[in-house]
């Protein structure tokens, strides 16, 4: 079996798949720490200064968005693969977008927070080279958050 074409592409926050995609995550993360449990303030339209959506045909098959912070940092928000995409790639194209995208901005320093029953999750981003901080702004006395950063 030849691996998937996947192609990675900017949308709207507002876009239709886009909105698809982020409740599908957040369902998941409800259903594994409980409704209300996002830690920190939820991004939005108003903070967000871009969403992609990663496609293997015309299906949106996962998605990523990055959260301005401080000058030089911006925040990695909305990581989401399909469950039956995960596996195949889908995680790490996003990801490669979303740093050329920062890199491109002038963002240098990119943090995430990821929550401990995320264990894949987890050791994706350490395999992307993501090395594990202190809980930083929102997160910063959240006990179950665990926070990541890697230099571009």
């Amino acid at each position: 079996m030849s691996a998937p074409i996947i192609t990675v592409a900017e949308v709207p926050w507002e876009h239709p798949q886009a909105a698809t995609l982020r409740d599908a995550q957040r369902a998941e993360i409800d259903a594994m720490y409980g409704p209300g449990s996002e830690p920190g303030v939820a991004p939005s339209a108003g903070d967000i200064a871009l969403f992609l959506i990663a496609y293997v045909a015309d299906e949106p098959v996962g998605c990523g968005a990055l959260r301005p912070l401080e000058p030089g940092a911006a925040e990695l928000k909305r990581m989401y693969v399909v469950p039956d995409w995960r596996g195949r790639g889908v995680s790490g194209a996003v990801l490669a977008a979303l740093e050329q995208a920062a890199v491109v901005r002038g963002w240098r320093t990119l943090r995430l927070e990821t929550g401990p029953k995320q264990a894949a999750a987890i050791r994706f981003y350490e395999r992307s080279g993501y090395v594990p901080i202190p809980g930083f702004g929102a997160y910063a006395d959240e006990p179950t958050s665990h926070c990541y950063q890697r230099e571009l």
